[in-house]
């Protein structure tokens, strides 16, 4: 039976990228003329979206001039202090125009190489089983922890451990409630998967594709760079 709900998109993107430079910002980096940014949000946009919304720095006036695909489903509001406030931002804007049962992705912005099979994938799997849904991929390397004077302390078991990436897709009013208490209750939460299971709300892995890089530092840049580029006869 073909689902009345819609599906939104919401990316957290007033990071400061410390990480990635002191005075440039990650998603405003170019590859193949556009900016990560329009990549990511592009990608995005293969799906069916009833809309996107971007949550941007206070003084951001350059998100507005890029060029988006479907820019007429491209909604802004104003990020966070943290990536979990400005995704609570966007949530809490979203609640005004949408459902609560409507469905959200959240991506990070600087995720550009996510492709439209693994998107479709994700949708189709959380709205077959009615449950929240993440990608991520299963740990590959052997894991060591490591303790003082960097002395490998013990050897972790790689058996159950999956790298979580995103997008992460729940219910908008679950996952904004979700977010609302876990902060309420002054829990860390790294990304929407940590504050759903804080709730006990079931969250189920779809495997993605290791291609499907963050950029966080200077030198993923030029990765992002290979991978979108090799991505293109595959018409992603």
């Amino acid at each position: 039976m073909k689902t009345l709900t819609k599906l939104w998109a919401v990316v957290p993107a007033a990071g400061s990228g410390s990480r990635f430079s002191k005075t440039q910002l990650k998603q405003y980096q170019y590859i193949q003329n556009h900016t990560v940014l329009e990549h990511t949000v592009n990608r995005l946009n293969t799906l069916d979206l009833a809309g996107c919304v971007l949550a941007i720095g206070q003084q951001d006036n350059f998100a507005g001039t890029l060029s988006f695909k479907h820019k007429d489903k491209l909604h802004f509001c104003e990020g966070g202090a943290e990536r979990v406030h400005s995704v609570l931002n966007a949530l809490i804007y979203l609640s005004e125009i949408a459902d609560a049962n409507d469905w959200v992705l959240v991506h990070d912005a600087a995720r550009p190489c996510v492709t439209s099979d693994c998107l479709t994938r994700l949708v189709d799997s959380a709205q077959h089983s009615n449950q929240s849904a993440i990608l991520a991929i299963p740990v590959r390397d052997t894991l060591k922890q490591v303790g003082q004077q960097n002395l490998i302390e013990k050897t972790v078991s790689r058996e159950m451990l999956w790298q979580a990436q995103t997008p992460q897709m729940a219910r908008l009013g679950v996952l904004k409630n979700a977010i609302e208490q876990a902060l309420a209750d002054h829990i860390v939460i790294t990304d929407e998967a940590s504050a759903l299971e804080y709730v006990k709300e079931p969250v189920q892995v779809v495997q993605g594709r290791s291609d499907n890089i963050k950029i966080t530092y200077a030198d993923d840049l030029e990765l992002a760079r290979l991978i979108l580029q090799a991505q293109i006869p595959a018409s992603i």
